[in-house]
């Protein structure tokens, strides 16, 4: 039987333009499939039930919470691309690669799945296990392709510190998943459409 040897492995990194569309979309499941389960999983250890997790609420305020923090980000973000200098804004290209020939219909469901599991995972187990402070850190790491720069880092950060923020005010998970999808909607939506310059 041969040893596997961990000395043996290396990390490199891969220009992104070197993805095929299909390797891209496959990282992109997996990665997020592994979040659910990891979410679901700690939800459990947490001696909490999942599908409560999920209540919808009794009144409409969560949509007025999700929707008025997607349109503050919006504007922010609107301000930051104008404002600061494109590289510094840069994420190596996945966003463009995942999203400019993706057709409407991927785009909606892209976003559907990244917004609920990640939000289950963030808010609905570790922001209930150490506040919205250390889940937006580590929130901001986990999007590695963002911390080569500080402005989209703080960004990030600041982003999921608000997602937090509705959350514990509204109640409700669907509040940070109903504005991390029209985040991500509005974002995919706007990278598909736009001129080549």
């Amino acid at each position: 039987m041969k040893k596997f040897k961990f000395g043996e492995i290396k990390i490199k990194k891969v220009d992104p333009k070197q993805l095929t569309d299909k390797l891209l979309l496959l990282n992109l499941y997996i990665t997020q499939g592994l979040t659910l389960i990891i979410g679901l999983i700690w939800i459990l250890l947490q001696k909490r039930n999942p599908i409560h997790v999920f209540n919808f609420p009794e009144n409409w305020h969560f949509v007025l919470w999700g929707l008025g923090l997607a349109v503050v980000m919006l504007v922010v973000d609107f301000l930051l691309t104008h404002i600061v200098p494109e590289d510094s804004m840069d994420d190596g290209g996945i966003n463009d690669l995942l999203f400019r020939k993706r057709p409407i219909w991927h785009i909606l469901f892209i976003a559907i799945i990244v917004s609920i599991c990640e939000e289950i995972l963030f808010r609905g187990a570790i922001q209930y296990a150490f506040g919205p402070y250390w889940t937006s850190i580590l929130f901001a790491v986990i999007h590695v392709r963002y911390l080569r720069h500080w402005i989209p880092t703080g960004w990030v950060f600041l982003s999921s510190y608000g997602l937090g923020y509705i959350y514990i005010h509204s109640g409700t998970l669907w509040a940070p998943i109903l504005c991390h999808f029209l985040i991500d909607l509005f974002s995919g939506l706007v990278i598909r459409y736009r001129r080549e310059t």
